[in-house]
């Protein structure tokens, strides 16, 4: 299986092209890929997000499945890779995980029948989705804070062209401890599904992303934590937890938000009754 992997070094950014995620060398060069710093493996224009595709998260939110796949746009100025740190804002408490698989565009792709799907898919990669649902009110279910804030947005390591989606095991873990873990085949749609519907409305060009959703037990983490999202045959993606140096603004704008409606979102079935 052929995959990719980005980094820079000596600030030269260096695309490694590699057999099952095993790169030696670069320009005879070896590369010692543990003391680098990883970028995503792709440069996506657009990243396009569906809300619920896991049985397991229907039920734990205790809903019906809808009709269609809904959708919310990530914006790729929180881009974030693998190792790198995510943050924080020091006046928010509801930084979700949301371990996911993600699909790469291959070429440009508008308005393909879901038969014709594959051929233009590159890869996957893996995905954390952070959200940040002290926003979660006062976005209104655009979801641009939620998901867009600086670093909320990890994909890598590596791109792996010609992996199978199916049947295959995600977990994700806070501090070496499973706090997620479902089968590939409890997604709704599938992601040649997600591609070739949203192909009707949206023309996506190489590189671009798709997460195709993440299963139950999406949950806060608090700075110091170390998440990692291991999906079967892509590897391994792990971020640290931090908390950001500069305030919120407490003069401009929405400010963050602990309400019923948030808790219910950010601690799913372990919300309890409380007078907040």
């Amino acid at each position: 299986m052929k995959t990719i992997r980005r980094i820079t070094q000596n600030d030269v950014s260096i695309e490694l092209v590699g057999e099952n995620f095993k790169y030696s060398k670069y320009k005879t060069k070896v590369i010692d890929v543990n003391s680098t710093t990883f970028l995503p493996p792709v440069d996506p224009k657009i990243i396009v997000c569906v809300h619920l595709n896991y049985k397991s998260r229907l039920d734990e939110m205790k809903r019906p499945q809808p009709p269609a796949p809904t959708y919310f746009l990530k914006p790729t100025s929180c881009l974030n890779s693998h190792k790198e740190p995510v943050i924080r804002p020091p006046q928010c408490q509801f930084l979700n995980y949301e371990g996911e698989i993600a699909l790469v565009v291959g070429k440009k792709t508008q308005n393909i029948s879901l038969e014709d799907a594959p051929e233009y898919i590159a890869g996957y990669t893996i995905a954390n989705d952070f959200g940040l649902h002290d926003f979660r009110e006062t976005d209104q279910n655009s979801m641009v804070r939620v998901k867009g804030f600086n670093t909320l947005g990890v994909l890598g390591p590596d791109l792996a062209i010609g992996w199978d989606y199916r049947n295959k095991i995600i977990r994700t873990r806070v501090d070496k401890m499973i706090v997620q873990e479902a089968n590939t085949n409890d997604m709704i749609w599938s992601p040649e599904y997600l591609l070739s519907d949203l192909s009707r409305s949206i023309t996506f060009n190489k590189g671009d992303v798709i997460l195709t959703g993440t299963p139950s037990n999406s949950r806060p983490v608090s700075p110091g934590c170390v998440v990692s999202v291991e999906v079967e045959g892509l590897g391994v993606l792990e971020n640290p937890i931090i908390e950001g140096e500069l305030c919120i603004n407490d003069k401009l704008g929405a400010q963050p938000m602990d309400t019923t409606a948030i808790r219910k979102i950010a601690l799913g079935s372990d919300y309890k009754e409380e007078i907040l």
